[in-house]
């Protein structure tokens, strides 16, 4: 498979600097992971402990996000701590994009979510678009592999790779979901307003780039 990295909007080069402190945090509370599950020392479990709680109140506190949820996002990360992993379905038609408009915000981004225990990129990739837009897709070329800190995301408690794959319709119709309002193709000239937690408009200008030139090979940070 032909990657490339050379082709990154040149805004989203470096991290955004003002999520530096917020990365920084991050990087504390994956330390204290680390400690907590590697150490056998009661004396460094105990400093690994609450090197973890005072990333917890750091997080609340530059993230403004209720103290009370801080340990509901946290509470599955156990073990070494990683990135987690977005994935998104990519359907052109007629050189639009498919979008869906979420539920949780009004706004509109592409059809997927978390990758799920048990299913490949791929299999993700059509579900989520059949689950949020009714429509039944094969997964064709994964277009990019993203980090979500070199672009204009709101901040996240997380480390984020976003997967973008691309999918060609087999069946289906225009159908919401559990988690979706709306469903329709958007030109580039003519988006709606987008779910910034999930999508930029950087991005989708990369993947429209992709539908024009089918042979561009895969794009990465």
């Amino acid at each position: 498979m032909k990657t490339s990295n050379n082709s990154t909007p040149s805004s989203a080069l470096e991290p955004m600097e003002e999520n530096a402190w917020l990365e920084w945090i991050k990087q504390v509370y994956a330390v204290a992971q680390w400690g907590l599950t590697y150490s056998k020392d009661p004396f460094e479990l105990e400093r690994y402990e609450a090197l973890k709680s005072l990333s917890k109140d750091m997080m609340a506190d530059f993230t403004q996000i209720d103290k009370i949820r801080i340990p509901e996002l946290f509470a599955h990360e156990v073990g070494y701590v990683t990135p987690k992993v977005d994935i998104r379905g990519v359907v052109f038609k007629e050189d639009k994009i498919l979008m869906v408009q979420e539920r949780w915000d009004g706004c509109w981004s592409l059809p997927g979510g978390w990758a799920d225990i048990g299913l490949s990129p791929a299999e993700v990739a059509a579900k989520e678009v059949l689950e949020e837009s009714g429509f039944i897709v094969k997964p064709v070329k994964l277009l990019a592999v993203l980090d979500k800190k070199f672009f204009s995301h709101p901040v996240s408690a997380f480390h984020i790779y976003k997967h973008f794959i691309l999918c060609e319709i087999e069946g289906g119709e225009a159908q919401t979901g559990l988690e979706s309002i709306g469903v329709s193709f958007f030109g580039l000239d003519e988006l709606p307003p987008l779910s910034s937690h999930r999508i930029t408009r950087e991005q989708l200008e990369l993947l429209f780039r992709h539908a024009k030139e089918p042979e561009r090979p895969t794009d990465f940070n």
